[in-house]
Formats: C-alpha cells, structure tokens, sequence
C-alpha cells in the first residue's frame, strides 16, 4: 500500500500546493460463499481484502469539495456543498464522491469543504467492490475529519444509497458493509435482512486467491433482474416475504404450481443461504475440508440451478480444484456470466495454483486470467493523521 499513499500524497501537494493533514483507506472485498442471497434477505459470508482506495485529505475554511483522481491522470472535480450537488455527466468517476456526499448533506450531518486526492488498487471491472470502497472512503473520510457521529454501518448505508439513487446502479448492501466494517484475519457473516454482523475468523494457514477469468462480462444487467423477478415470484407463490424465509420442505410442496426455471432459482437461493450459514460455522472451527464441500456445492448450484456460470468460469474452478483437493474451496464469486473465482488455498500450494492456471486456462479457452493473492483485511479506517 505504500506505493498508493506515497501517489495520493504527491498528487495531493501537487494539486493545491500544501501537504494533506489524514490519510483514510477502505478496502475491496471478495465474497467467499453466499451468492444472489443479499437482495432475498439472506446471508452472506464476504471478506475484506488487501487492496484498498486511499484519501489524502484536508479540511477547509469554506463549502467547497475539490477532489484530484490519481487513477485519470489527475483529473479534478470541484462542487459546492451550499449547491444542489448535480449528476456529472463527463466524470463518472466523480459521481460516486458526489452521491455520498450529497447524502450527508441531506442527512444533516454538519460538514465543510474539504480538499481530497484519491487513488485506489482494487482491479476496476473484476468483482471486485471498487466502487464501495470509493463510496465508503469518502463517508470514512468526512467522519475523521468532522468528528461525526456516524457508524461504520450508517456510511455503507449512505454508500448503497448514493450507488442506488445517485449512480443509478441498484446494488445490495454486501459490498459497502464488509468495507466498512471488515476485520483484520476475518470473514464477516452478514444478514442482508438485519444488517447484524458476525466476525468469523479465517484459518491464519489460507490465502484468499481470487482469479478474474477476464472474459467479458455479457447480459449481466438483463440477466441480474430477470432473476430478481424470478425470486420474488417464487417467494411469492411459496407465501414468504422473501426466499431467506423458505425451506426445501415448502420449496417441494408447492413444486407443481411453480415454473420449472422459477423453482430452480429458489432451489438455488434456499440452498445458498443454508450452506452460507454453515461455511461460517465451518470457517470458525477451521474444517477446511467441509468448506470445500459447501464451496463446491454453491457453484454447482450457480451453475446448474441459477444458470450464471460460463464455460470460461467452470474450467477455472475445475483447474485449482485439480491442484487444492480437499485442502482448499473453489467457488465462482460474484454477480455471473465471467468475472471471478475465488479459492481458499494453503500457502504451500499458492504456486502449483498460479502454474496450473497458467498453463491450462489460455490452452481451454483463449484467455489469460488475472491472479491477486490476498488476505483477509481490516475495514475502512484512519491510516495517519497530524495529531498521530
């Protein structure tokens, strides 16, 4: 990370000509098991990771926001905070920094002016949560520097809102929580319906290999709410305020008045919560061989009953499971049709891993995979500061 900081501080000296007073990071994030669950009210079991976005950061006298992007070149936006905050329609990137902080205006938190430099190593485009942790570095940032009275589950709040109603992206909540609520050397068991948390330490002898197929991400938006539909028309034959309230045994029941392709995504969602609940307990005790099981499971489910894999995915996970056996999951991670796999891998096969894609995944299908060796990190929090 050091590299990062030593970006955003130059930029920040060379932008407007004095140093930054705090340095705020939050991280990306990977989920391990636990997927289309979030927005059926169900659990999820994601952990934050080692690449973060960092701010360099100073307050102001007055009501201007100014804000320099080291990752375009140096781009800069500047907005008023006694202005309507508008949508930017030529730095998209920008948008994400004025939803939330449209948001606490709205909220009434009491903010000034600040001047920020912000720059980032999660991989943009793989699945990985850049956006969360710029939304979550920006609310992290304003609470440091203000003082506000804000929890870290309020600022992944205003983080989804700004994403949902400002962007116009309409995501779960999974991503900015564990970004701002992440712990060093631990999963984070998320109900999507209460928004509780519980930490669940990670085995100290695994690594967190995350591997973006780099196939091209199709149907994605399409596909996404077709099965959100599908979902709620389900929960709504079996009488449920949402899939996280149903079981197999009612899934069964009601079998003949349900679409075949209906009752497969609710197959898939009642099934998933079940293991994802059942990974942390497994995750906690350190029983690596039922956490492949239940890994293995979620992505014959994924690719079987929910219909989300692609060829490019499958041979992905089928080579690392080649290589990590029962020592170690598999599973692919994310929202479907490309993107990544993620894997619970020992240290000492971290290499055979990495040699093993390389040597096959090109020769199946063409392409070359993108491999971030990881571990379990810290939410988003204060790196330093004048007063530390």
């Amino acid at each position: 990370m050091s590299t990062l900081i030593q970006n955003v501080k130059t930029s920040f000296q060379k932008a407007f000509e004095y140093p930054a007073s705090h340095l705020i990071q939050a991280p990306g994030r990977v989920n391990l098991i636990g997927e289309h669950t979030d927005y059926n009210d169900g659990f999820v079991l994601p952990c934050a990771i080692d690449y973060q976005t960092v701010v360099a950061a100073s307050k102001r006298e007055d009501s201007i926001v100014r804000v320099v992007s080291v990752d375009y070149q140096d781009a800069v936006d500047e907005f008023d905070l006694k202005e309507e905050i508008a949508f930017s329609q030529d730095k998209m990137w920008a948008n994400y920094i004025r939803g939330v902080v449209k948001c606490l205006v709205e909220k009434g938190y009491d903010i000034q002016g600040v001047d920020l430099s912000v720059s980032g190593n999660v991989p943009q485009g793989a699945g990985l949560s850049s956006s969360a942790a710029l939304e979550v570095v920006i609310g992290q940032t304003f609470k440091v520097l203000f003082g506000l009275e804000i929890s870290q589950a309020e600022i992944a709040l205003i983080g989804q809102k700004a994403e949902n109603e400002f962007v116009g992206c309409n995501c779960g909540i999974m991503d900015q929580m564990i970004s701002a609520e992440g712990n060093q050397n631990h999963a984070l068991l998320l109900d999507c319906r209460s928004l509780e948390t519980q930490a669940v330490a990670m085995p100290s002898d695994l690594s967190v290999v995350i591997i973006n197929s780099n196939k091209k991400r199709g149907l994605v938006d399409s596909e996404y709410n077709t099965r959100r539909e599908q979902c709620e028309e389900a929960a709504k034959t079996l009488g449920v305020k949402a899939l996280r309230d149903a079981n197999m045994d009612m899934l069964t029941a009601k079998l003949s008045e349900l679409d075949e392709t209906v009752a497969m995504r609710a197959r898939h969602v009642i099934t998933e919560n079940d293991r994802t609940v059942e990974a942390a307990i497994a995750l906690a005790e350190g029983n690596i061989a039922r956490m492949a099981e239940l890994m293995a499971q979620s992505h014959a489910s994924m690719r079987d009953d929910f219909e989300i894999t692609v060829d490019e995915i499958d041979s992905l996970v089928d080579i690392v499971k080649g290589v990590v056996g029962e020592q170690g999951g598999v599973r692919m991670t994310g929202g479907g049709f490309g993107g990544c796999i993620v894997a619970l891998v020992p240290p000492q096969l971290v290499d055979a891993v990495k040699q093993a894609v390389e040597e096959k995944y090109q020769m199946l299908t063409g392409l070359e995979a993108s491999i971030y060796v990881c571990q379990a990190s810290k939410g988003a929090g204060l790196i330093e500061s004048d007063a530390l």
